[in-house]
């Protein structure tokens, strides 16, 4: 259930990253780097004592995030959220009672929803297909580095996603052959929405984008609208993994 913890300052907004590759270019991490001189809120939720533990360790190692709270059902995940109001939320999908993917689905409803990551392992495809489709912007392996971790935490406290690339291997085939999403080939884009694309799918934020480009962050935010819709994505994960899957 949730456990309390310090109020420390929120996040901004910014990236969809890929778990593990290195950091975009230095000035063009802006918004990620205003987040890292903050401390980071999460509240986590496992059904495992010892794992929740683990990861509290490896977050806090750095003195850039701290957990705020923790849950060991969805039911005490919501709670947790509702009581600290944190700037992540990392869950497991498979937790008895009400289960996370249950929970995230009522969190990432609403108007103010916090970034959401599952925490899953590689037999979950279906649950981790079904968390894209409600909103949820990380999918992490519960074998991710620590660095790894860490990194997924501080993009999404950016207004980002992190996608594990190996997730991304075994999710792109299943979600082109879906007719919520674009077909497997690239439809036709002007030139600025492939530039945009590119860095969306690198895991740039949109001030970043707008920087690279020499474009306002509001006309960049009108780039990535339109590419959704061109592209029959749903979110920025969706555009990104897409875009990962043509340049393959």
């Amino acid at each position: 259930m949730a456990a309390d913890g310090a109020d420390t300052g929120r996040g901004a907004s910014g990236p969809v990253r890929a778990a593990g590759r290195a950091p975009g270019r230095a000035p063009e991490r802006a918004a990620a780097s205003a987040v890292e001189k903050a401390v980071v809120r999460v509240v986590l939720a496992d059904d495992e004592p010892l794992l929740r533990a683990g990861l509290r360790t490896v977050l806090e190692a750095r003195g850039t995030v701290v957990v705020v709270g923790e849950a060991s059902d969805g039911d005490g995940l919501i709670a947790a959220v509702d009581e600290h109001r944190p700037d992540v939320v990392l869950a497991d999908v498979q937790m008895p009672g009400r289960g996370g993917l249950d929970a995230l689905r009522v969190l990432c409803a609403r108007p103010d929803a916090v970034p959401a990551a599952v925490l899953t392992t590689f037999d979950l495809d279906d649950y981790v297909a079904e968390a894209l489709r409600i909103g949820v912007q990380g999918f992490l392996l519960k074998d991710a580095e620590p660095d790894a971790l860490i990194r997924a935490v501080l993009d999404l406290a950016a207004g980002g996603a992190v996608l594990d690339p190996r997730i991304t291997a075994r999710l792109l085939p299943r979600l082109v052959s879906e007719p919520v999403v674009a077909p497997p080939r690239p439809p036709d884009l002007t030139l600025r929405e492939r530039q945009v694309l590119r860095l969306l799918a690198a895991g740039e934020p949109n001030a970043a984008i707008g920087c690279e480009l020499g474009l306002a962050e509001a006309t960049v935010k009108k780039y990535v609208s339109a590419l959704l819709v061109k592209l029959g994505a749903q979110n920025r994960v969706q555009a990104a993994l897409l875009a990962q899957g043509w340049e393959a």
